[in-house]
């Protein structure tokens, strides 16, 4: 040992102090820099810490679009909503103006019609035409006060028919034209009198026949043939239609003329039933 120590005494000197001095670098440096198993450990997670970075900021966006849209999704619905709601309140408004309206027309008509007395508005609800009948069915009834007989007119006062059978809340209407209607009836411009009634070959076109006229009767297309009042059954004065021509009937001994009525049948949605009228002279 000692003549090792003798031959090799430097150098063991030497490689003692350079330990030293690595350990001294070593511990000076560890204070502030990673480990190199540390810093290699870093070096291998980095990607996975940039990935993860990414994933989470993308999770965010997604999330932060997902409640901006079910924030427009909410908003939209509540405009809807409001939407909706207004849309409502126009009809509901324009269905007011219109029943206002009505009000107004049936005041005023009842006014310009005293002699008609009591007037029942009512709504068509079916129109039945064929080559053996012409008929209306109304939306009122007995509850309202309709009976048989009972006149049915047009805002203009226009005859459409007469109450052939009543319910509860309906009632059927014979138009002028149905073959079993008859009316005593007028040549306004004339004042010759006759019986305004639906005749088979005729009701197919939608007209009715003036019958049993006088033989000296004058009549002109256009004439205006309203109802006549004789004996009490019906109101005078209520417009049934106009002469469209005169014919012959098959005797060839008398002449009738034929009617077009004034109500369009067709396109009627309201009319009026004269529950009361006064006979005027």
């Amino acid at each position: 040992m000692k003549n090792f120590f003798k031959q090799h005494g430097l150098w063991v000197l030497f490689a003692a102090a350079v330990i030293s001095v690595a350990l001294a670098v070593m511990s000076y440096f560890s204070s502030s820099t990673a480990s190199p198993l540390m810093n290699l450990a870093g070096i291998a997670a980095s990607p996975f810490r940039a990935a993860y970075t990414g994933v989470a900021g993308w999770i965010r966006e997604k999330q932060d679009y997902f409640a901006d849209v079910q924030a427009l999704r909410k908003e939209n619905q509540e405009l809807k909503n409001q939407i909706a709601g207004m849309e409502q309140d126009l009809r509901q408004a324009k269905a007011d103006s219109e029943e206002n309206a009505r009000f107004r027309k049936l005041q005023n008509f009842r006014e310009k019609k005293r002699d008609l007395g009591d007037l029942e508005p009512a709504y068509i609800l079916e129109h039945s035409s064929s080559n053996w009948t012409s008929s209306l069915t109304l939306n009122q009834g007995t509850d309202h006060g309709v009976k048989t007989q009972d006149c049915v007119i047009t805002e203009e006062g226009y005859l459409v028919g007469v109450v052939s059978e009543v319910g509860l809340n309906w009632c059927t209407v014979l138009t002028v034209v149905d073959t079993d209607t008859s009316l005593g009836a007028q040549v306004f411009r004339t004042e010759d009198v006759g019986l305004a009634q639906g005749d088979f070959s005729l009701m197919g076109e939608g007209l009715l026949k003036l019958s049993y006229l006088s033989a000296g009767a004058d009549l002109l297309g256009g004439d205006l043939v309203v109802t006549s009042g004789l004996g009490g059954y019906y109101p005078s004065g209520l417009v049934i239609g106009s002469v469209q021509e005169i014919r012959t009937d098959d005797s060839g001994a008398a002449q009738y003329a034929v009617l077009k009525p004034a109500a369009d049948f067709d396109n009627l949605a309201e009319v009026f039933v004269v529950k009361s009228f006064e006979i005027v002279d």
